[in-house]
């Protein structure tokens, strides 16, 4: 492949990145090294593995669910003093 001012120019735009002519200059090897370490990948034989679509192995982070001891009614409200007819009181939306 070959990496030219116009190939920097062009996924520049696509990033919608405005270089300069010092920043092309700087970048433009940059760019050449990064694209010959990737080139080097082609040459695997990668015809044996299988896709891999999520780069780690999933598992959840989540406890189980367990049954336990809830509070009841009276020990849920015992601490306010904004309730009404075993509910909590809240302010008027209308």
């Amino acid at each position: 492949m070959k990496i030219d001012k116009e190939l920097l120019l062009k996924v520049a735009e696509n990033a919608r990145l405005e270089l300069s002519q010092r920043e092309i200059k700087e970048f433009l090897p940059q760019l050449r090294e990064i694209l010959e370490s990737f080139s080097k990948l082609d040459v695997l034989d990668v015809s044996q593995e299988k896709p891999s679509f999520q780069p780690l192995p999933l598992k959840n982070v989540f406890r189980d669910d367990k049954v336990e001891k809830c509070l009841s009614q009276k020990e849920a409200l015992s601490n306010t003093k904004h309730k009404k007819d075993g509910y909590f009181l809240g302010p008027k939306v209308v």
